[in-house]
């Protein structure tokens, strides 16, 4: 019996992948070669320049301690452009709870720093919008050109 459990560990092991946090859904990641703040800093003066509003910046980190959890460097950042925003919203409402976009900060495991964005052609599709290809291109294209500048060295 214990060699079959083995057996079958070894199968799911070979099968069943190990997904780290960065491999969910829709999710883009791309590393950084700055710490948590810098990053952060960085990507809010990349979206400040352009044009978005930064509406928060969320220390997850801090909160932890104020709980007395630990919690490795974790910061979010959110922010928008009504301009963009309100086009998808008005093919499907249901889009607002994924808007403002956010960009989240983190300390990896192995001491790295990653940042992380839902990529909108995952969003659209979550919410079946369809109507609104040449916003989206435009929001893929300027959520990975403010963090492959934010983290370059």
């Amino acid at each position: 019996m214990s060699r079959r459990i083995g057996w079958l560990g070894l199968v799911l092991a070979a099968v069943v992948p190990t997904s780290p946090v960065y491999a969910a859904d829709g999710l883009q990641t791309l590393p950084s070669t700055h710490s948590v703040t810098e990053t952060v800093n960085r990507l809010e003066g990349a979206v400040q320049a352009a044009g978005f509003k930064v509406f928060a910046r969320v220390d997850h980190a801090a909160g932890a301690k104020s709980v007395n959890m630990p919690l490795p460097p974790t910061e979010l950042l959110i922010f928008g452009k009504p301009d963009a925003g309100t086009l998808l919203m008005q093919s499907r409402r249901t889009v607002g709870i994924d808007l403002p976009v956010k960009y989240l900060v983190w300390e990896s495991a192995d001491g790295g720093v990653m940042i992380g964005w839902n990529d909108a052609a995952w969003t659209t599709k979550r919410h079946g919008i369809e109507d609104r290809a040449p916003v989206v291109k435009k929001m893929q294209g300027a959520l990975r050109k403010f963090a492959t500048e934010a983290a370059a060295p």
